[in-house]
């Protein structure tokens, strides 16, 4: 069982630690300081959920509905493309800057809302962690449970540690240019997840 677990651990960990749209929203989130808590448990329950759908054997499932596929592929795009346009926005103006006291914050449930979408609307989550992770465990029989278990683990540890972690950068992102060349990342990230989106169709 320790041997599946720590599979799934570094599997799901190598996984999600790459620069992603999820990640760059976690990453700004904590820098604001802004629900940090809940925006990292609803990243690590929503891994866990596609995680235990992969373990339990969804991905056949996924695989035997071809309309699906294009419909979260493009809804993706759309969500992606119109993210990443409001982040390029952000860095063009170049006003942000964090600032010790009073700062504006979105409500918790618009920032669940970016949360989710970013996450559930996003096709590369589908194959990676359903997909790939579900047909990966089935290499060790029998002990699917602890696969998804050290997966699920590598998620939580990973995204609580970088929103939380977030606040060490704080002091860099007190400039204004600094925030221009984070949201001018965060829009070719999300530019160039939507557009290999809609061309790999």
């Amino acid at each position: 069982m320790l041997i599946a677990a720590t599979a799934g651990f570094f599997l799901g960990l190598s996984l999600i630690v790459a620069i992603g749209a999820q990640n760059a929203f976690v990453l700004r989130q904590g820098l604001r300081r802004s629900h940090v808590f809940a925006i990292c448990l609803t990243c690590a329950a929503s891994d866990a959920a596609l995680i235990a759908a992969g373990v339990g054997g969804l991905g056949k499932a996924i695989a035997a509905l071809p309309w699906l596929t294009p419909l979260m592929r493009y809804g993706g795009a759309a969500f992606l493309a119109y993210y990443g346009l409001r982040s390029l926005r952000a860095a063009l103006s170049g006003n942000a800057a964090l600032k010790p006291e009073g700062e504006a914050q979105e409500s918790l449930a618009a920032a669940l809302f970016t949360c989710l979408a970013l996450t559930w609307l996003n096709p590369h989550v589908y194959l990676d962690t359903v997909v790939l992770l579900g047909s990966i465990s089935t290499q060790y029989p029998g002990q699917g449970l602890a696969f998804g278990l050290g997966a699920t683990t590598a998620s939580f540890l990973f995204f609580f540690s970088l929103g939380f972690g977030a606040r060490y950068l704080r002091p860099l992102f007190a400039r204004p240019a600094a925030w221009r060349v984070l949201d001018g990342l965060i829009a070719l990230v999300m530019g160039s997840i939507a557009i290999n989106l809609v061309w790999s169709s």
